[in-house]
Order: C-alpha cells, then sequence, then structure tokens
C-alpha cells in the first residue's frame, strides 16, 4: 500500500542520562525514549464529486421498491462499485412491507481488498420513501419523494469514498453496502394495526444472511441524511450504547479536522435504523451519522424529512463533505 500525507506527532519524549556513581562499576547508557503517533492524512474528500453522485440517483426518479427507476438505479450503484474495483455481492429478496406488498428487494455491497481480514463497513440505504407522508400538504401525503437527503446522500458519499479508495487504499479491507427497503415503513396517515420491525427489510435481511458466510467487522459506520442544509449530528443513543468507542473516534476525528459545528458531541434522539439490525442480527457495532434537528417542532429530522421538499435544491456540498472527510479520516487511520 502506498501511504503519502503522514503527519508525525510526537506524543512523549523522555530523556534519560547515565550516570556514573562515585566509586561505581555500574554504568547507565543514554538513552532516549520516543513514542510517537502516527495520523495519516486521508485524500481530500471532493463534495463536488459526491454531490453529483446524490443528483444522478435523484435523477432516476423515486427509487421506490416494484418501479423502473428503482431497478435502474441498482444497476448504477452496482456498476459505480464495480467500476471503482470493488468486488460486487447482489443480494436479491422478495421482502413483505407493512401492508403486504411483496418488495423486490436489492443489498449490493461492494468489498475492497476482500481478501483482509480487518475489516470496517460503510451503509446507507439506496431506496426512497414511496410517502410524503410528513408534507404540509395532505394531498402529498401518498407521493413518493426523490429522497435526495434520506438515502441518496449517504450513497453519494459512498461513492466518493469508493472513488478514492480506487486511488488510495487504506491499511484495512472496506465493505461498502447499500441497504434496500429500510423506507417502506407503515405511513404516518396509516389508523390501523402497525406490523413490528416494518423499517430497515434489507438490513435485516442481510444481518441474517451477511453476503459472506461467517461476515464480520470491527465496526460499521450507517450514514443517513447526511447532505441537508445546516446538517447537524449529535450522538445517536442506541450507537453511543453499543458502540461508544467509535461514537467518540468518530466525532473526536471531526473537531479535530474542524467540523465540530456539524457533529455535536450531545445526545440527540434514538431511532430505529439499520445500524440496530447490524448490530443485534450480525453483532457489529455499528455507529449511525445522521441528522438532528433539536429545535424543528414536527420532526428531530429536519423540516425537509418524508415531504416532497426533500430534492437536490436541498443539499448543501459543506454538510456532505463534513460528513465525507470525517468518515474518511477515520477509515484510512485504523490499522
Amino acid at each position: 500500500m502506498k501511504i503519502k500525507n503522514l503527519f508525525i506527532a510526537p506524543i512523549l519524549l523522555l530523556a534519560f542520562t547515565g550516570v556514573v556513581a562515585c566509586g561505581s562499576s555500574k554504568k547507565t547508557d543514554d538513552t532516549e525514549a520516543i513514542e510517537k503517533k502516527v495520523v495519516i492524512k486521508a485524500p481530500a474528500f471532493d463534495a463536488d464529486s459526491a454531490y453529483a453522485y446524490v443528483k444522478a440517483q435523484t435523477d432516476f426518479g423515486p427509487r421506490v421498491p416494484n418501479t423502473q427507476a428503482h431497478r435502474d438505479c441498482g444497476e448504477y450503484l452496482a456498476k459505480q462499485l464495480e467500476k471503482y474495483g470493488a468486488k460486487v455481492y447482489n443480494q436479491y429478496a422478495d421482502l413483505e412491507a407493512w401492508d403486504g406488498t411483496i418488495l423486490k428487494a436489492r443489498n449490493i455491497i461492494g468489498a475492497f481488498n476482500p481478501d483482509n481480514k480487518k475489516r470496517v463497513m460503510l451503509c446507507a440505504h439506496w431506496d426512497s420513501r414511496p410517502y410524503a407522508d410528513y408534507d404540509a400538504d395532505e394531498k402529498n401525503h401518498k407521493k413518493p419523494i426523490d429522497g435526495a437527503n434520506d438515502g441518496a446522500s449517504g450513497v453519494g458519499v459512498l461513492l466518493e469514498i469508493a472513488r478514492q479508495i480506487q486511488k488510495e487504499a487504506p491499511t484495512v479491507g472496506i465493505d461498502i453496502i447499500f441497504f434496500d427497503a429500510e423506507d417502506y415503513g407503515t405511513p404516518a396517515w396509516h389508523r390501523g394495526s402497525y406490523k413490528a420491525h416494518d423499517w430497515c427489510l434489507g438490513s435485516q435481511y442481510w444481518g441474517r444472511t451477511p453476503h459472506v458466510q461467517g461476515y464480520f467487522a470491527r465496526y460499521g459506520i450507517l450514514l443517513d441524511m447526511v447532505g441537508g442544509k445546516g446538517g447537524t449530528f449529535y450522538y445517536e443513543p442506541y450507537s453511543y450504547r453499543t458502540a461508544r468507542k467509535e461514537v467518540k473516534k468518530i466525532w473526536n476525528k471531526a473537531h479535530e479536522l474542524g467540523y465540530g459545528s456539524y457533529f455535536v458531541k450531545q445526545e440527540g434522539s434514538e431511532v430505529t435504523d439499520d445500524h440496530v439490525y447490524v448490530n443485534q442480527l450480525a453483532r457489529i457495532p455499528c455507529v449511525d451519522i445522521i441528522n438532528y434537528d433539536p429545535v424543528y417542532e414536527n420532526s428531530s429530522f429536519g423540516p425537509t424529512w418524508h415531504t416532497v421538499n426533500d430534492n437536490i435544491h436541498n443539499i448543501d456540498r459543506n454538510t456532505l463533505k463534513a460528513v465525507g472527510q470525517t468518515v474518511m479520516d477515520v477509515i484510512y487511520n485504523e490499522k
């Protein structure tokens, strides 16, 4: 592996000078113990490139399972990962939605350096919501959404990371997983009974039947809604309980890089997201980097969540950069 742009930070410097005592034959040689921490500067994350990947997904239209837009986008994502040198796995599955609809789902996995036993997984969901059930206009509640932030932003960041890995790989193996059928949960307007575990169907399937038998990673990082204007990311409580060391590592790195205004070191709201099933079913600690808006009255996810306004016009390159660069610096410093 080629490693470039190293920054050497001295942590401890102790000098011991040997002293010969009067009348003693015992000598202590001059020694110097130097403990150094090697910090690898990751490649520069290109926010314009990530933005283009987000737009490419939304240009297909809403990526709702069982639609042509969904099928076409799935082919695009798999080909992009293959283009960047990943070994691509496709998991096709029929998954039952909250209303009994059978979803033709597809998890897409790109494995970089697949023979390396030291692995980190990065993931996001690539489907989009079939209902704008939190839109201010009730007439939009049964319309599908573009999902530019809720879905496409995380995938866009990971595609840019994949592009960078092809040019200069980290020491560890990386698995990029695009989970399907995350956002087909029971809509807010439904007044009947609720089915348990009706969200995150793709990650539930993968957690029970991973793409590689016996698959394990040191930890995972889930990206969800990581491109919105003014995005902020608080500690997600489930992540903080089950992957505390990794949460602190990520947030500390963000602050080192100058992204402290995005990565807030306070707890937000606990959410049911793909990271829960990665942890519970695959037994891998997984951190959810997810937008948390502490002031918005209708949803802690912000004003465009599950509305027709979740479109490319509300994606901010600065937010994509803050998340993407932070994740890259974390994984490039894994040994």
